[in-house]
């Protein structure tokens, strides 16, 4: 089970998470639109979107993510490198720590 984040007295759920990602080492970003609760792969990074969420029109605009995020290297099991929300409006409060890729939250949608 998923919470929503802390203060948030009402939020939308969405079933699109678009988010951004930088491979350090290729200098390459790219911006992708995914499905909560679906497994994606990028590079070596597995990834799902367990929930998309953002405040109504009438509060400060905010989208959050919550994360689960594996790196899998050849002949190990996959390790989990971060789990958690991620803000849109803070990339930095919440971030995944990796030495080559970055992950972060740009909107939820419908």
């Amino acid at each position: 089970m998923v919470v929503a984040p802390s203060g948030a007295a009402e939020t939308i759920e969405r079933r699109i998470a678009v988010l951004r990602w930088l491979d350090k080492a290729a200098a390459r970003v790219q911006t992708m639109e995914v499905e909560v609760n679906r497994t994606f792969q990028i590079q070596a990074l597995q990834i799902i979107a367990r929930a998309c969420v953002e405040r109504p029109p009438e509060e400060p605009p905010e989208s959050a993510v919550f994360l689960d995020v594996w790196e899998n290297k050849a002949n190990q099991p996959a390790v989990e490198v971060f789990r958690g929300w991620m803000y849109a409006s803070s990339p930095g409060l919440s971030a995944m720590e990796h030495p080559v890729y970055d992950i972060w939250v740009l909107d939820c949608k419908e």
